[in-house]
């Protein structure tokens, strides 16, 4: 996947993935079995050298098929040993297989970080379409393992692990709550707490696609120990491990530190910035790229940082939001 580059959104057709023997092996019969039968339609579907932003490869359907029924006969015996034991430190059902594929994604987002130009200039033509081939495959990798959602990231959410948790809606709730509240009216403002933060990522009132959508942005831009649809856990591992590392500004060694530039006139001195944030000044203000492109850049520049998370006061979402070719 290092080697995309430009607009690049049809490839050569790749045929679906077959179903691999497994004589009588039986792939729930641990992790690292089901993990090993799991591995290499992961592999297909987010790692193959297809260069087709619009859809990830497909996989056979008997193999789709087996996936399935192993992740679901791999957590329901694990169900069974959680919900009969009085241990408490028993893991629930499904999280070694969920840190599995978050190690996974982080792996995946690692090498496309280590795969980018050195050449500011050459930055986002190559980070855009990585990052539509890695999403699509996401989005694959979620239906394909839909179980795991299912039941473990459902469960955890109803478990108060999720992206928001009623210990970040307290703060709101004491501020607003008063002693003659009831119930209903306490649970009224945690929803409100939660439209609110919906409404940083989207329009959620416009539709419920818009809704969905929100709170996939929403689940990317969570810490890690929150748990999220496997679709946001990889978006969320791309901003970790790839938009981060880009947007960091570099620091200087003492010995030899370069001065930061005065500024010519009013306002602070420009100080050092981040290798995106100085590809999209260079793209802003280049005079080689026709308009068209550059809007077209900008905007799913603007896309990207959404979808993995970043925050819409982030200097670099708000100065995209503010330019009019990225309207």
């Amino acid at each position: 996947m290092s080697s995309w580059k430009g607009k690049q959104t049809t490839g050569a057709f790749i045929p679906p993935l077959r179903n691999p023997a497994t004589g009588s092996a039986n792939p729930a019969a641990s992790l690292s079995s089901l993990w090993a039968y799991i591995t290499p339609a992961l592999d297909h579907i987010v790692k193959s050298s297809a260069n087709n932003t619009a859809k990830a490869p497909a996989i056979d359907v008997d193999f789709y098929a087996g996936v399935h029924s192993a992740c679901y006969n791999y957590i329901t015996s694990q169900t069974e040993t959680y919900n009969t034991s009085s241990r408490h430190d028993i893991p629930m059902s499904g999280m070694d297989l969920y840190d599995q594929i978050d190690r996974y994604f982080a792996d995946a987002a690692r090498e496309l970080l280590l795969g980018a130009p050195q050449e500011d200039s050459n930055l986002i033509h190559y980070i855009i379409p990585c990052f539509n081939r890695y999403s699509v495959g996401a989005q694959s990798a979620n239906r394909l393992l839909n179980y795991v959602n299912r039941h473990y990231v459902k469960r955890a959410v109803d478990e108060d692990k999720g992206w928001l948790t009623i210990s970040d809606a307290l703060e709101h709730v004491a501020k607003t709550a008063k002693l003659t509240d009831a119930r209903e009216q306490l649970a009224k403002k945690l929803r409100e707490k939660r439209a609110d933060e919906l409404r940083k990522w989207g329009d959620i009132e416009a539709n419920p696609e818009a809704l969905m959508e929100a709170e996939a942005c929403a689940e990317a831009a969570s810490p890690v120990d929150r748990i999220v649809h496997i679709s946001a856990l990889a978006h969320r591992r791309f901003r970790l491990e790839v938009i981060e590392p880009l947007l960091a500004v570099p620091k200087f060694k003492k010995k030899g530190t370069k001065k930061i530039p005065k500024s010519k006139g009013t306002g602070p001195p420009p100080g050092p910035k981040g290798r995106l944030a100085r590809a999209v000044k260079e793209l802003l203000e280049s005079s080689e790229i026709e308009e068209e492109e550059r809007t077209r850049l900008a905007s799913e520049l603007a896309t990207m940082l959404r979808k993995v998370g970043v925050r819409p006061d982030h200097p670099l979402r708000k100065k995209l939001s503010k330019n009019p070719i990225s309207a």
